[in-house]
């Protein structure tokens, strides 16, 4: 093999290597940049033992799509601040704040978007599979986690572009033993979960035994398309036995301005 296809297939097999695996652009911080060797939830454990001061820990995951490439602006002038990448990145990075050795936040940022750390420092952790992060994140949403880190769990859950992100917000509306839990997996579940969203949604409606949860499973149900939103609204808002509940389907009708639910609201008048 001549030095220039050594050369050539030597640039390939980095170029393969890096693909997907985007390290952030950090200001007023430190980078500490590791590989996963084993569970995430022993990678943590061994970087929270390392001192109790505050940082952050992070990884990159496929997301559900591409970013806007529009970059990052600065609110105080509106310049913007990074290049503009026409093709975006469908990476989405999961980032967990830490202190006295517990994480008490997790949020996403883009890829396109430096991070300032404030002076702290980034625990950054190559080679996370999807899979895995899907296993971390879940353990935020079973009741004991702080509710910053649980709401954002279930927001990172629902951004993973694996398809797997889907059952997991299934079970989590299910099982979850906190209110706002569930509430929360219902929502992201009716802006992702296409065909299985609506049945997972009526299920709360109907078997949920928190009359709150059973509520925002309304909303949920109002923020599916519309062709299939007002059909199942005008059903729970006619048949729920719980009048919280049957109020709730009526508001969001008469959101939605469809002519079905004026049809249906005139028939209820007439009674």
């Amino acid at each position: 093999m001549n030095g220039t296809r050594t050369a050539a297939v030597l640039l390939t097999l980095a170029m393969v290597s890096t693909a997907g695996a985007q390290t952030p652009s950090i200001v007023e911080g430190r980078l500490d940049e590791r590989r996963l060797t084993g569970s995430l939830e022993r990678e943590f454990t061994a970087i929270m033992r390392e001192g109790a001061e505050a940082s952050w820990i992070g990884y990159s995951v496929r997301g559900r799509g591409r970013s806007s490439g529009d970059g990052c602006w600065d609110g105080r002038n509106g310049r913007r601040t990074t290049p503009v990448k026409l093709e975006g990145s469908s990476d989405l990075f999961v980032l967990f704040r830490v202190e006295n050795r517990a994480v008490g936040r997790i949020q996403i940022a883009s890829p396109d978007c430096a991070l300032d750390l404030g002076g702290l420092t980034l625990h950054w952790i190559a080679n996370v599979p999807a899979a895995a992060s899907l296993d971390w994140l879940s353990t935020f949403t079973r009741g004991d986690a702080p509710p910053k880190a649980a709401s954002g769990a279930i927001v990172a859950i629902a951004l993973h572009g694996d398809a797997a992100a889907v059952d997991r917000l299934i079970a989590i509306a299910k099982d979850g033993t906190d209110r706002q839990t569930r509430s929360n997996a219902l929502f992201w579940i009716s802006q992702r979960a296409g065909d299985r969203a609506a049945g997972t949604i009526t299920d709360a409606i109907e078997k949920d035994p928190d009359t709150e949860v059973k509520r925002r499973a309304v909303f949920a149900l109002s923020q599916l398309p519309r062709n299939e939103a007002v059909p199942r609204l005008i059903e729970v808002a006619k048949n729920n036995r719980n009048p919280e509940v049957r109020k709730q389907a009526m508001f969001w009708l008469g959101q939605s301005q469809d002519p079905r639910a004026l049809a249906f609201f005139e028939e209820v008048l007439r009674r």
